[in-house]
């Protein structure tokens, strides 16, 4: 079959239709905003998608509903919003009329104080408005991990958030209540075919199906593949690297797609935290912690699971907790599919078992067997939106006498590559679950890691830790009564 080429992006931007041909690989919206279209609410703090004050909310068609998020500007990429609509703070009230009632309730509530972080702050309460019109002060807070403030601590910004419903009908709000016509605008912007800008250094690319992407990569199998961009925008923002040619994903809803059978669940590799975070926690409670404190709401809208492992990162979230329940990646290179074990596609600091033109398309979480319990810990300098020092998963698989019949351990932070602790775990098989036990396997530690001293832990603080929460994880087995899968050991701090 023949693809189709287009020369354009095409997006929504506040009120108007936007198509471009001349745009730059590596153009992140945030420059878009303010330099080329001198709407300039939307500001710059830290250039690396940490602080909010860049915040915008993107609207897409997923599973034809149409569905706004909050995102970083900074990190955002302009050949990534083929489809979707923008939405700044630069549109929410109207020339000489009332304020929008997010904006009017941080006037009332005196929320905004040297007001450089209020646009951000604006524009995460408005998406969690539209997804929920009376939140809790948890859930509020959640969704304003992402957003720092220096000025006027968060207390007003949170009785900002209780006090819109008060202000304004969510109802009558433009975004609600013309989503049949956005949505309508939208599903016309998908004509189904490939889009192709630029050349050389400015070259990138947006498949037109999965099919179409795995042409694309073998044909261009040192391209950069960019799916939330939540890594890849720092290569650019802070690093300077030249990413070209560039093969964005955030359109392909095919991978975006979760399933569930009764072995496991599979998640397409373009599917965002947000996205997995219901079923990831139906299925897994014991992640809910570690999924609540990746990144700030607006990274886990744009980043995605299978990103988070193709990178290869020894510190990113998901792969310790995934390797230790036992999760595989499907690889796909042209009409070429083969599944290898989460642990055995990380091979050395950036190096992973994967081909060139070869890309993970999906990843399969098995669920847990009967008399397991699992927890996973993250260790961080501070709670929120931080980078893990630490993160260590713990799978533990009792016989009807009370031994451990089958462990898997594995960290983060620890190692060049997301690793398993193979001597801890044999230290573990079969002896009694028991206090001896589990202090005689901690010297194997020794004989699995030697982790590195950076700016965020020492050597020396890293193993301390990894011995600790075995440790940890034993005490909370016998708190919750030991032997058998426990829904509520899984804690992370």
């Amino acid at each position: 079959m023949t693809i189709q080429i287009r020369n354009t992006i095409r997006f929504l931007l506040n009120h108007r239709l936007v198509e471009l041909s001349d745009v730059s690989a590596v153009q992140t919206l945030l420059d878009f905003l303010r330099i080329d279209r001198n709407l300039r609410g939307t500001k710059e703090g830290c250039a690396e998608g940490d602080c909010g004050a860049c915040t915008v909310l993107v609207g897409r068609l997923l599973g034809g509903q149409l569905k706004y998020e909050s995102v970083n500007a900074c990190i955002r990429f302009v050949g990534s919003l083929d489809g979707c609509h923008v939405v700044t703070v630069d549109s929410l009230a109207t020339p000489g009329g009332p304020l929008h009632p997010v904006q009017q309730a941080m006037v009332q509530t005196h929320a905004s104080q040297c007001g450089f972080c209020t646009p951000g702050f604006v524009m995460s309460l408005y998406g969690l408005w539209m997804e929920n019109a009376k939140p809790s002060v948890t859930e509020i807070e959640k969704a304003l991990q992402g957003n720092l403030c220096r000025c006027t601590g968060y207390a007003a910004i949170i009785r900002a958030a209780e006090a819109i419903s008060t202000i304004g009908d969510l109802g009558k709000d433009p975004l609600f209540a013309e989503r049949d016509r956005i949505a309508s605008e939208l599903a016309a912007l998908q004509d189904g075919r490939r889009v192709v800008i630029g050349e050389g250094a400015e070259l990138f690319m947006l498949p037109a199906s999965v099919d179409d992407f795995a042409d694309v990569l073998e044909a261009n199998p040192k391209a950069t593949i960019v799916a939330g961009s939540t890594d890849v925008g720092l290569w650019v923002t802070k690093f300077m690297r030249d990413i070209a040619p560039v093969v964005h994903l955030t359109h392909l809803e095919e991978l975006r797609r979760i399933t569930v059978d009764d072995k496991g669940v599979t998640l397409g590799a373009g599917v965002s935290y947000a996205e997995a975070y219901p079923v990831i926690t139906e299925h897994f409670p014991q992640l809910r912690e570690l999924w609540d404190r990746i990144g700030g709401q607006q990274v886990r809208n744009m980043g995605t699971v299978g990103g988070n492992i193709a990178n290869g990162s020894p510190i990113g979230d998901t792969p310790p907790a995934l390797i230790a329940l036992g999760a595989s990646v499907t690889l796909r290179k042209g009409a070429r599919r083969r599944t290898v074990a989460l642990e055995d596609f990380f091979i050395a600091y950036g190096k992973q078992d994967r081909e060139p033109g070869e890309f993970v398309e999906a990843v399969h979480i098995p669920f847990l067997e009967a008399d397991t319990s699992f927890a996973v810990y993250k260790i961080t300098k501070r709670l929120d939106e931080d980078i893990t020092a630490v993160c260590g998963a713990f799978r533990l698989t009792f016989d009807g006498a009370g031994e451990v019949a089958d462990a898997a351990i594995a960290f983060g932070g620890m190692a060049g590559t997301p690793k398993r602790a193979v001597h801890v775990e044999a230290a573990l098989k079969g002896k009694a679950w028991q206090e001896p036990t589990v202090e005689q396997a901690i010297s194997a530690f020794d004989q699995d890691f030697t982790p590195l001293t950076d700016w965020r832990a020492s050597a020396e603080y890293r193993q301390l830790v990894a011995k600790n929460l075995l440790r940890r994880f034993y005490l909370e087995t016998q708190a919750t009564g030991n032997i058998r899968i426990d829904r509520n050991i899984a804690v992370a701090v």
